[in-house]
């Protein structure tokens, strides 16, 4: 990346109460490494803290606002206030670099199993339809159990865990939260009609759909008011086998109602993303990206999903996204920021230990400016020939 184009990607933004320096933001990545008890472990600590910034946006992992929302074992917990310590610990290790921290939180719905839920219970949905997704239980992908229909009076408790996980994240000193209502998780069950077939006031109309997620947006936004809340949807996402049958609808129609709250922002993954994986050509498919809902939506607008340096630029400078998320390429460079701006080289990403596992490919990258110092004396040795 030339200097040219680093015009907007690290020039300064107001985002709610606090000022970032760029706007190369760090998305919730889930690797899936907490401790036992669900807290957020010392290496979880370490790898968040190689990645701050200063003036850096970091979203934490999706933390699971019920114990009954756990769909990877592994993945942080904010159902207990035994979690707020962890999620302090999080927020301290961001903040010393001068980092802006959000939490993640999620209710992952029928992307489970029965041996994550308590007393063995089957998974919610808001339909019992069938599902050939997976879990993630002992180490590996399972194919999760089939899912029970959830009551109306259920989805007022889910809505109060919500709360009470944005009450957490308040104690334990983080920046905002950020509400998981994409990638076929919970919410994203509830407003896309590929997955929701109920008949009373949450389902069916898109206005019925939608009401789950307006309901947790206020109670969430009850806690952290303006400038400190975001929401991230997939309008276009096929993850976790989603579908609706009128996206440009009903993605619409959310932008348009989440105006009222005042978000911090509204986080759309784009379409050429399917959970981890880059699909091809999907930019020529009839899908709702940023571009469309930058016509609806009146916030700040961030976009994620297989962008490197120059693509964020472009975005950016069409005036599509005012953020942009970098995900998979910060797994390798904690310092990805840095690099992008002085045209550093970018280390490969480890797909393999994306999912779980110690801190090799995970706290084990290194700045730029370390890999070099190390390598200069291994040069030096190499051409004196010793």
């Amino acid at each position: 990346m030339n200097s040219q184009t680093q015009r907007k990607l690290f020039s300064p933004y107001k985002l709610g109460p606090a000022v970032l320096e760029h706007r190369v933001v760090m998305p919730p990545l889930t690797r899936l490494r907490a401790d036992p008890d669900d807290s957020p472990s010392d290496l979880m600590v370490t790898h968040y803290g190689q990645r701050a910034s200063k003036g850096g946006l970091i979203i934490i992992e999706a933390a699971s606002v019920s114990n009954k929302g756990i769909g990877y074992q592994g993945s942080p917990g904010i159902y207990d206030d035994r979690h707020i310590a962890g999620f302090r610990k999080l927020g301290d290790a961001i903040h010393a670099k001068g980092g802006i921290a959000f939490a993640q939180i999620i209710h992952t719905g029928r992307t489970s199993h029965v041996d994550l839920q308590p007393n063995g219970e089957s998974p919610v949905a808001p339909s019992a339809i069938p599902y050939h997704g997976h879990a993630f239980l002992n180490g590996g992908f399972v194919p999760v159990s089939p899912a029970r229909e959830v009551t109306a009076a259920e989805i007022q408790e889910i809505v109060e865990d919500f709360r009470k996980a944005a009450e957490r994240a308040l104690a334990a000193g983080l920046d905002g939260v950020e509400i998981h209502s994409a990638n076929g998780y919970l919410l994203d069950q509830f407003l896309q009609d590929g997955s929701n077939r109920r008949t009373d006031e949450y389902g069916g109309s898109v206005e019925n759909r939608a009401r789950f997620l307006i309901e947790v947006t206020e109670a969430v936004a009850s806690v952290w008011g303006a400038g400190r809340v975001g929401v991230r949807i997939g309008p276009s996402g096929t993850f976790n086998e989603m579908s609706d049958s009128n996206p440009e609808a009903l993605f619409g129609y959310v932008a348009e109602q989440l105006n009222r709250f005042d978000l911090a922002y509204l986080h759309v993954i784009e379409p050429r993303i399917a959970g981890d994986v880059t699909k091809e050509n999907a930019e020529n498919d009839g899908v709702v990206a940023s571009k469309f809902l930058r016509q609806i939506y009146k916030g700040t607008i961030l976009a994620a999903g297989g962008f490197h340096g120059d693509s964020a630029e472009e975005i950016l400078a069409k005036g599509d996204a005012d953020l942009v998320a970098i995900g998979r390429m910060f797994t390798s460079n904690p310092d990805l920021p840095d690099r992008l701006k002085n045209g550093y080289p970018l280390n490969a990403y480890d797909r393999s230990a994306f999912w779980g596992g110690t801190r090799r490919s995970y706290t084990d990258f290194l700045p730029y400016e370390a890999e070099a110092a190390i390598a200069e004396p291994e040069l030096a040795m190499a051409s004196s020939g010793d």
